[in-house]
């Protein structure tokens, strides 16, 4: 959780950064337009493969199965989704790395790994503290 409180401090700078220099480079109403044109798609793209994903979840409901593996891509695909809707050029590849299936495996991967070591340290829940 340490890890994340710089991570939200520099992403939002360097997506700042780079979207001054694409405004710069492309001009300011393309740089808007590409912004607008990758928050319409990300919505698309996630509303799509979350439907994908709860159609396996309910599919491995009914057949009497934990649904893990989906939960973790649902996960990625929610967490993707909305960061794809945020403004900025690192967020929205971050955003569409987490939604595209081939790609998503590596957030997964990373995530299982994070819930392994919780359950590891004795930890049975996971608590977020504001």
């Amino acid at each position: 959780m340490k890890k994340l409180i710089p991570l939200c401090i520099l992403m939002p700078i360097l997506d700042l950064y780079i979207l001054v220099k694409a405004s710069q480079s492309m001009g300011f109403g393309t740089t808007v337009l590409l912004i607008i044109l990758t928050g319409i798609a990300g919505y698309y793209l996630a509303k799509s493969e979350g439907k994908l994903i709860i159609r396996n979840i309910n599919r491995e409901m009914s057949q009497g199965n934990v649904p893990g593996d989906e939960l973790l891509t649902g996960f990625c695909i929610l967490l993707g989704g909305f960061l794809l809707l945020l403004p900025g050029i690192v967020t929205d590849i971050i955003g569409i790395t987490m939604v595209l299936p081939g790609t998503r495996e590596f957030y997964k991967g990373y995530i299982k790994r994070w819930l392994e070591k919780m359950v590891g340290r004795g930890y049975t829940r996971i608590m977020i503290r504001w």
